[in-house]
């Protein structure tokens, strides 16, 4: 199922969604007395299925919020987790942690959940403190079930379902701190959804994502194609941390972004960006 969270004139509501029909159903009329969000519902550990496609009620793309808004704590986000792009990031010479082609370990740091800004919304150029604006298309994994040490093999069971997110850099920040927290945490660098969509409808470890710049496809693979794949990052994270049901996991972006060009390719005010992964959607948004 997709699951998305909208404006109403009441508040946000988590609705199942027909984003063919642009048609949604609320939670709430499922569980008489829900009125949490995604990571709540997602706690709760409720399951429910969809009425009738004719209850279903309309709603417009400009209604989107993130689907979720407020986690918990910090997005989880992965680096060079693509071979193409941990190539194209090293030889540009903005990676000031590493002179390395290949991890050999996962590359993980976070964003926090003031980063996160809906579909539709302007991502804010923040134009007093960088000039060297970036985008990354990533599959982000929801964790379902928390747990800690939890093994490879068992890790899917722990996944709930699946987003977009844009992993928004300001690259001359990235460089400059050597360590990617401020570069990647500027308010609004982390546009997700449209939707939410459950594990159960696709395939997380082998899924086509995409991201267009102004209408040119810059950035093109398939998540078959993570150097560390999803049971691995689970496991990684979960070795010495405790996963939390609604816990974002932003798996990492593959080549094409614009330190990948000679001369780089920055974002600049006006830029329209779409984002795709099969199975979720597109995700659209503008330079302020």
């Amino acid at each position: 199922m997709k699951f998305a969270n909208l404006k109403t004139p009441g508040g946000p509501v988590l609705a199942i969604v027909d984003a063919e029909r642009k048609a949604y159903y609320p939670v709430s009329d499922l569980l008489p007395g829900f009125r949490g969000d995604l990571v709540d519902f997602i706690a709760s550990g409720a399951h429910v299925s969809p009425p009738p496609a004719s209850s279903f009620r309309e709603f417009s793309e400009s209604d989107l919020l993130a689907p979720i808004e407020h986690p918990r704590r910090n997005i989880f986000c992965v680096g060079k987790n693509y071979s193409e792009h941990a190539k194209e990031f090293n030889r540009s010479g903005f990676d000031a942690s590493s002179n390395t082609d290949m991890p050999e370990y996962p590359v993980l740091f976070t964003k926090p959940a003031s980063t996160i800004i809906g579909p539709g919304a302007a991502i804010p150029n923040h134009a007093k403190v960088t000039s060297q604006l970036d985008y990354e298309v990533e599959l982000a994994v929801i964790i379902g079930k928390g747990g800690t040490g939890i093994a490879e093999k068992d890790a899917m069971s722990h996944v709930w379902g699946y987003t977009i997110v844009n992993d928004m850099t300001a690259r001359d920040l990235q460089k400059l701190h050597r360590q990617w927290f401020l570069g990647k945490s500027l308010d609004g660098f982390c546009p997700m959804g449209p939707y939410a969509v459950t594990a159960d409808e696709i395939d997380g470890g082998a899924i086509d994502i995409k991201c267009w710049v102004n209408d040119e496809l810059r950035q093109n693979s398939n998540t078959a194609q993570l150097i560390f794949d999803i049971p691995r990052l689970i496991a990684t994270i979960s070795a010495g941390i405790a996963l939390q049901p609604g816990d974002i996991i932003a798996t990492g972006t593959p080549a094409g972004v614009g330190i990948g060009f000679d001369p780089p390719r920055f974002l600049t005010s006006g830029d329209r960006l779409r984002l795709s992964v099969s199975g979720i959607g597109e995700l659209h948004n503008t330079i302020a």
